[in-house]
């Protein structure tokens, strides 16, 4: 195959609820994505930050470091500013051998506010986007003359969580900024993951495969829930599990050449979803048709 299958510890951990798998180890994580199938994980908050520690560590279960998300605040701060406060983890990522590094701007955002429905969410005006999108170039272009392409994350209770918000990010960076296509997050949003794929599969440089429960998902738009309490519902799962017609969302991308990573990632609480019953649950799913698209 022309892609690799990794993984993100949200199965098994969860980064903005911790409580979610608290009691579940690195080492447990580690050893059970490998068991599944994936030869990659991105980081996850029990992760260590020093590339000394990390390295060997993975190593010993045979798993590279896929990419992490990097929280990021340009609409706060200027580039400068930015690449400063990016560089620790950017240097990571960049010292274990990742191509991209995920980046969702969290100005103004509630995605980790349990109280907060997503009709709370910020929006940019029209008049915000253009130096938004003049930093986030600039940013991009940063990181790439350094080595790692951005892949922007479109994220529920973001500033770009809507198909339209995703077209006027494209619209307003230049090529260098890369689009994370996430299938979970724009199927809530409203979004039509297969046609998004068609029509920026030129910038997609990494994806992230969650899949949603239908039922679910429309009780949580119906109860206008938060980000979090939809999680907790169960709004998503991994491939192969849910709504999201995989084929369709990868046929384009495998058209267009993509060579990167299928990260399987999916938020659920891991008391009431067996984490390596899923992994391999979405492994299996992803495998068969990545085995056939990206041959």
């Amino acid at each position: 195959m022309t892609v690799r299958l990794g993984i993100n510890p949200l199965t098994w951990t969860n980064d903005d609820l911790p409580s979610l798998g608290a009691e579940t180890s690195l080492e447990t994580c580690l050893r059970e994505a490998r068991a599944a199938g994936f030869t990659g994980v991105e980081l996850g908050n029990k992760f260590p930050r020093q590339p000394n520690v990390l390295g060997p560590i993975l190593r010993e279960h045979d798993l590279d470091l896929v990419s992490g998300w990097y929280s990021g605040r340009l609409l706060e701060r200027d580039v400068d500013a930015e690449w400063a406060a990016m560089r620790p983890h950017f240097e990571l990522l960049q010292a274990l051998d990742c191509k991209v590094m995920v980046f969702a701007e969290v100005s103004r955002c509630t995605h980790g506010n349990q109280r907060a429905p997503l009709s709370q969410r910020p929006h940019l005006t029209e008049n915000e986007w253009p130096r938004f999108g003049e930093r986030l170039t600039a940013l991009a272009q940063r990181m790439q003359r350094e080595g790692l392409r951005m892949a922007y994350h479109h994220h529920m209770g973001t500033v770009v969580q809507a198909p339209e918000d995703i077209d006027h990010l494209m619209s307003s960076t230049g090529q260098v900024v890369g689009l994370l296509l996430d299938t979970g997050h724009l199927t809530y949003a409203g979004g039509d993951p297969a046609q998004m794929a068609a029509r920026y599969a030129s910038r997609i440089v990494h994806v992230h495969c969650k899949d949603v429960r239908g039922s679910v998902l429309e009780r949580s738009r119906n109860r206008d829930s938060s980000f979090l309490n939809a999680v907790l519902d169960g709004v998503f799962t991994v491939p192969g599990d849910g709504m999201v017609d995989y084929r369709s969302v990868l046929a384009p991308i495998a058209k267009s050449g993509y060579s990167g990573w299928l990260v399987v990632e999916a938020e659920q609480d891991p008391s009431v979803a067996t984490p390596h019953v899923y992994a391999k649950l979405g492994f299996d799913h992803l495998h068969a048709l990545a085995t056939e698209l990206f041959a």
